[in-house]
């Protein structure tokens, strides 16, 4: 859907959901996780995905921690006095951190002066974003009935709530030298994941003809020569492991020679055929994995 109105604020950040502020060592500054810009997207993006999945239009506004607004996108069929609302909403769960709810439920139980809060819109819509407790920022919905412009936010929030843990969970790897060491001599993986795969590759004679259709080989050479074809077709072809293709041969094809230090890349889908080799023939391989109707 074409966007009506985006407001944008250039933030030096990372495209990650989440970046961090500086800390000065010295106890002054705080050390807190901020939100970017592609993170708001990210939410704007779920909110507008559950406001289309109920049929309405909605304006979806996202907020720094201190209100100020990232990210505005209106939909089309969303009416334009929402736009001033859905701030007003965002700012107030941002500032105060708490939905925007409860200010509006305190004026209905009767304490009006909820009335006299600065920069408090007391209305259902507005939801903190929060990252390890931390609150980082707020999405405030517009355009639809209280209840429903809360649950969008909510979906929205959610959204980037997910992604953020999943990068926290994400784990570093280190592999120590003696391992990498033993991998080479006989040519194992190091890392393998659904998204890569890190293979210390040994090699003392020819292979078979090689296809990955959803893996592309990032080839550097440590040790040794090899000649390599790629391109043509395989021979006798069998399916040995998903995605994984072997043959006797490859039909056709180019030739080239490989020696330490090149680096050498096969797209996944390419045959690929290891035709001879000098031992010994040792080389690093990165392979990333293709998702389905894209690269990761």
């Amino acid at each position: 859907m074409i966007r009506f109105a985006r407001i944008t604020m250039a933030l030096s950040l990372a495209t990650l959901a989440l970046a961090s502020t500086l800390t000065a060592g010295n106890g002054v500054t705080l050390d807190r996780p901020v939100l970017s810009l592609a993170a708001a997207r990210t939410i704007i993006a779920a909110a507008e995905a559950a406001a289309a999945a109920r049929g309405v239009g909605v304006v979806t506004v996202v907020v720094d921690s201190s209100g100020t607004v990232i990210e505005l996108s209106r939909m089309d069929t969303a009416q334009v006095a929402s736009v001033n609302v859905g701030i007003g909403k965002a700012r107030t769960a941002a500032i105060y951190r708490r939905p925007s709810r409860d200010f509006e439920e305190q004026i209905r139980n009767g304490r009006i002066a909820a009335l006299a809060l600065a920069d408090a819109t007391p209305l259902q819509g507005g939801v903190p974003v929060l990252v390890n407790g931390t609150v980082v920022g707020a999405v405030g919905v517009s355009g639809d009935t209280p209840q429903v412009d809360e649950e969008i936010a909510i979906a929205g929030a959610a959204a980037l709530t997910r992604s953020a843990s999943a990068a926290l969970a994400r784990p570093v790897t280190f592999i120590p030298a003696s391992q990498v060491t033993r991998a080479f001599a006989k040519g194992e993986p190091l890392v393998e994941t659904g998204a890569y795969k890190v293979h210390a590759s040994f090699r003392d004679a020819p292979g078979k003809a090689e296809v990955h259709t959803r893996d592309t080989d990032i080839i550097y050479v440590l040790e040794g020569a090899a000649t390599i074809v790629t391109g043509g077709t395989v021979v006798d072809g069998n399916t040995i492991a998903p995605d994984e293709i072997r043959g006797a041969a490859i039909r056709g094809g180019e030739e080239r020679q490989l020696v330490k230090g090149d680096v050498f890349i096969v797209p996944n889908g390419v045959p690929h055929w290891f035709t001879s080799v000098r031992a010994p023939f040792r080389y690093y391989v990165v392979k990333a994995t293709a998702v389905e109707g894209g690269v990761r």
